[in-house]
């Protein structure tokens, strides 16, 4: 229907996976033991090789041409975002880092999110005043702490969503292709 939002292609594909993690544990399945003998069991592995790489294929072929016309709303996946407390684990980290026993913070912070939850709140629109009711070592700088960019880009492990590991995927991608 033309009304229709909804990301099918995004949801379909992300079925198919089940389908090619079927298809890698019957080749692992099968490559376990060997040799055991003439090796007449791997004329099985050629159903799920095929299978694997028809239905990989196909989802990139449909994946695509969708984020070719995605239209991204920065807006919304940043309220979104917030709304899921991503940054509570960094609220937490903030927490340890001013010698609260890590603990303590997670029993803070859990109360904070509860807090916000039955309040329509997020950790950002939070007062400094509603934070030192929990804790008296909360200051100005939570704020800084918690910023959902600050979560993201700080996050500077393998694969991370930091500006550095994202331009090291990039590269590799490019260079794979």
């Amino acid at each position: 229907m033309p009304q229709k939002k909804n990301p099918d292609v995004a949801e379909l594909v992300r079925g198919k996976t089940g389908r090619v993690y079927g298809d890698l544990m019957t080749l692992l399945s099968m490559m376990k033991s060997l040799p055991l003998a003439y090796n007449k069991d791997m004329q099985e592995d050629k159903e799920a090789i095929f299978d694997a790489v028809d239905t990989v294929k196909l989802c990139l072929k449909t994946f695509a041409p969708m984020l070719g016309t995605a239209k991204v709303l920065k807006d919304n996946m940043y309220a979104a975002a917030a709304k899921g407390f991503i940054n509570a684990t960094d609220c937490a980290d903030y927490l340890t880092k001013k010698g609260v026993p890590f603990r303590d913070a997670y029993k803070i912070t859990g109360e904070l999110v509860a807090y916000c939850i039955a309040h329509g709140k997020t950790l950002e629109t939070l007062s400094l005043e509603e934070y030192r009711k929990k804790s008296d070592v909360f200051s100005e700088d939570i704020y800084n702490a918690i910023d959902l960019k600050t979560c993201a880009f700080t996050r500077n492990s393998l694969g991370g969503p930091a500006k550095e590991q994202t331009e090291m995927q990039l590269k590799a991608l490019r260079e794979a292709l």
